[in-house]
């Protein structure tokens, strides 16, 4: 069976960060060919700048998809022929909700189960599972919606926004699925849908379990490994 990866992130990672090594690692060949998707944020010039800083064409065969100014490429033939996705932070939402209007979402799957490494910070990490915690649409709230490639919830920011931990507590022990936290410059890695590792550029910054028992709202920490920036 083919090897299936994600690497979600918690957010806040700057361009240096060694996540994004981490990640484009999981590709077993030179220069890979990495995708930004920016569905999420309404600068896509800045955000592509960015990620062209992360990932420069030097090392990497870099590319984007816009698809509020879709061209003729074959949507399915050009995810399914890169070797990263990456999609970023912004407004989970919309993302989902433009996703489906172009059956990007089913794409997208297709894509995970042939191979294809899936990354992706903040929104670009709610969107691999079932609910998230978001700032969608304001106040942070719940949002049970997500392409559900990964079992239960994720919550991004979460040390790094004071309400996150709070309101995820609070939607856990409501019934709102359980899941992972991750703050802020920490990431988790799934390989099929097991998660396989939890790293971090620092060393305050990790992931964590919630969930709930007899006792009620729980959250255990899990072991993170630091990275060393190249």
């Amino acid at each position: 069976m083919t090897e299936r990866h994600i690497v979600a992130m918690g957010g806040g990672q700057d361009v240096g960060d060694p996540v994004f090594r981490y990640a484009s690692d999981l590709v077993d060949r030179p220069r890979p060919k990495v995708c930004l998707v920016p569905t999420a944020a309404s600068a896509v010039p800045i955000s592509v700048m960015r990620f062209l800083s992360v990932f420069p064409a030097d090392a990497f065969e870099p590319t984007y998809l816009d698809l509020f100014d879709r061209d003729d490429r074959d949507l399915r033939d050009f995810v399914c022929s890169q070797d990263l996705i990456f999609v970023g932070g912004g407004n989970t939402a919309n993302l989902l909700a433009v996703w489906r209007v172009h059956g990007l979402d089913d794409i997208l799957r297709e894509a995970w189960e042939s191979g294809v490494v899936l990354a992706g910070l903040s929104a670009g990490a709610n969107c691999w599972f079932e609910a998230s915690t978001t700032d969608s649409f304001g106040p942070l709230a719940a949002l049970p919606d997500g392409l559900g490639l990964l079992a239960g919830s994720f919550c991004p920011h979460y040390a790094d926004e004071p309400g996150r931990r709070p309101l995820y507590h609070g939607l856990v022990g409501d019934g709102f699925p359980p899941g992972t936290a991750c703050d802020d410059r920490a990431a988790v890695h799934y390989v099929g849908t097991d998660l396989a590792d939890v790293v971090t550029s620092v060393a305050a910054e990790g992931a964590f379990r919630v969930f709930t028992s007899d006792d009620g709202v729980q959250e255990e920490s899990i072991p993170a490994r630091l990275l060393v920036p190249d």
